[in-house]
């Protein structure tokens, strides 16, 4: 077996899926990592808003580790979860995986990355995260 298969975490649902189409590659066929990131930081802002029930602005990246290219027609699946809240900052990590080869389907991790985001209000200051429900 491949050591960079894997599988899915188990009883979890992405966060995000998405098919990357041709546009978003390099010269070489593999997904620009830009788009990739730009996925992820979408992911961790979907679950930091859920957390902090409202607005939030992504403020730092804070680790980010390419594992394995993302390829034109991949399942590229985003799982993300609340690692941290402080009083108006929520970490988020993400991790990313790839389902390939419908014929014999192969998943294969692609990145994980941690992200910070502040909770803003209308104007687009910082606010308090609301405490957990």
């Amino acid at each position: 077996m491949n050591p960079a298969l894997t599988s899915l975490p188990p009883g979890i649902t992405p966060i995000l899926s998405v098919v990357p189409m041709p546009s978003d590659s390099n010269q070489h066929g593999d997904i620009f990592g830009g788009w990739l990131m730009s996925q992820v930081d979408i992911a961790g802002g979907v679950a930091a808003a859920r957390r902090a029930r409202g607005r939030v602005a992504t403020v730092a990246v804070n680790s980010f580790t390419f594992k394995q290219p993302v390829l034109i027609g991949d399942v590229v699946l985003f799982y993300a979860s609340v690692a941290k809240v402080g009083r108006t900052s929520i970490t988020v990590e993400v991790e990313v995986y790839a389902q390939r080869n419908p014929a014999i389907l192969e998943t294969v991790k692609i990145t994980e990355a941690t992200l910070t985001y502040v909770a803003t209000d209308q104007e687009r200051r910082p606010r308090a995260v609301p405490p957990e429900q």
